[in-house]
């Protein structure tokens, strides 16, 4: 069978925004909730405090981060937990396997983790003839449609209820054409229920663990996992090496952050604590490297690591508001997924970065202050040293930089520009040999430049 044919992201784009109606309803579906998000920050006197320790919390933490973990180990074993440590996603996956194997646990209800989607967990167990049902409602559906979440938080966002009315009818036999929101989260709920009380086994993620306590905490709006890891024995937490924290106080401030960066909400409806196992029940944690160490060494971009996944970067991102997040092909989109992603793999994720308007839009609403827009930057010129960037971008930056050196043919550049755009057939600028203009307009061409107009306001 022959490899799949990489998409980028601008193709992927192209087809999401084929549909007018649905890339306008998204972008304003996002935009919502990124208006939800400044009217409680704005609430909040010492939000730019709380951004600001929460990012110094996470630069120390990074600095010391074998000192914490090995802390966290010792003492979430004192607490009866098993600790695992994974080097790549195919590690995670067996140990998860093996756990699942020695305790007999055949189906499996899980609430939403990033890292499980990171390592492709599911299709992985799938194959090893396990059922497992992802109980987050949002998750649960682009399960049943057999597709990645497109967004962190919201990860059905890109589907209108018409859809999910016209899915559950074929999977669940719904009523057909009955697209009420109560009808259909009340019959999600009735099926969900019984993959709760047959499961043997729970996996959660992991949004913080705390080296102190050796504790765990997991947020969600839902209640699933809380309830997921209640009714079975056996309850496997998967963690990316990253979500550590030192101390229990230090909690509060990325609590207080999460919600209001995520969905604009003062506190997610859950935040379950869970230090250790229930008694006559196994805990396992797992800690998952999958190239988070190389990503730490880089100057760089270990900021990146900084990341809580609160998905407010995607939600002002104009390039992610219109495109969709299954146009960046990877787990974590938008933004932050664009500098992740080209630390795995820049041959297949090289055109992420330029996916990006550098508006820095990102860096003003992360909570932990990640510089996004800057480290997008950085990786456009390690890409271009890589040599991963097209041909075609290449030679145009070349000419580009021959131009903005000389000051007389940038002025006269523009001179020829200006008077091209005037006078010339549409037909002649708009056309096949111009990508830039299949999606875009020119602004109509000023008579006089910002130099000449400066020059003429200066003498009166």
């Amino acid at each position: 069978m022959n490899a799949p044919i990489h998409k980028e992201h601008a193709e992927l784009a192209t087809e999401f925004v084929s549909n007018r109606e649905r890339a306008k309803w998204h972008d304003g579906s996002l935009w919502f909730v990124r208006q939800k998000r400044d009217r409680q920050t704005n609430a909040i006197p010492e939000w730019e405090t709380l951004r600001e320790l929460a990012a110094t919390i996470k630069r120390h933490t990074l600095a010391k981060l074998p000192f914490y973990l090995e802390e966290f180990e010792r003492n979430a074993t004192i607490m009866g937990a098993v600790v695992h440590w994974a080097r790549d996603a195919e590690e995670h996956n067996r140990i998860v396997l093996q756990i699942l194997e020695d305790h007999g646990a055949k189906k499996i209800v899980k609430s939403k983790s990033m890292l499980t989607e990171e390592c492709h967990l599911n299709p992985y167990l799938e194959r090893h003839g396990l059922q497992v049902v992802d109980t987050d409602l949002g998750e649960w559906i682009v399960q049943l449609r057999n597709e990645p979440p497109s967004h962190i938080v919201m990860p059905a966002i890109h589907i209108k209820k018409q859809e999910i009315s016209e899915l559950f009818h074929e999977k669940l036999g719904t009523e057909d054409g009955n697209n009420d929101p109560t009808y259909l989260a009340g019959e999600a709920r009735n099926h969900l229920r019984e993959k709760f009380v047959g499961a043997d086994a729970g996996i959660t993620g992991v949004n913080f663990a705390i080296a102190q306590t050796g504790g765990i905490v997991v947020c969600t709006n839902e209640g699933n996992a809380d309830l997921g890891v209640s009714l079975p024995d056996l309850h496997i937490a998967c963690m990316g090496i990253e979500k550590l924290i030192p101390r229990a106080d230090d909690l509060a401030v990325f609590t207080r952050l999460l919600g209001r960066s995520a969905t604009g909400q003062p506190i997610t409806a859950y935040t379950s604590h869970f230090h250790g196992p229930r008694p006559g029940c196994k805990l396992h944690i797992i800690l998952v490297d999958n190239g988070r160490s190389k990503i730490r060494a880089s100057e760089d971009f270990s900021r990146s690591l900084n990341c809580i996944r609160c998905g407010a970067c995607m939600n002002t991102c104009p390039v992610y508001r219109r495109s969709g997040g299954h146009s960046y092909s990877t787990t974590v989109p938008g933004p932050i997924g664009s500098i992740l992603a080209p630390n795995r793999d820049p041959q297949n994720h090289g055109d992420l970065p330029f996916a990006c308007t550098l508006c820095g839009s990102c860096t003003d609403v992360c909570p932990v202050k990640i510089d996004i827009h800057h480290q997008l930057l950085t990786w456009r010129k390690e890409l271009a040293l890589k040599k991963v960037v097209p041909w075609s971008k290449r030679v145009s930056m070349i000419f580009a930089a021959a131009v903005l050196k000389r000051p007389w043919l940038y002025a006269l550049g523009g001179k020829v520009a200006r008077m091209s755009l005037r006078w010339m057939p549409r037909w002649m600028i708009y056309n096949g040999l111009n990508a830039w203009g299949k999606k875009r307009d020119l602004p109509p061409a000023p008579v006089k430049s910002f130099r000449e107009q400066y020059r003429s306001r200066n003498k009166g």
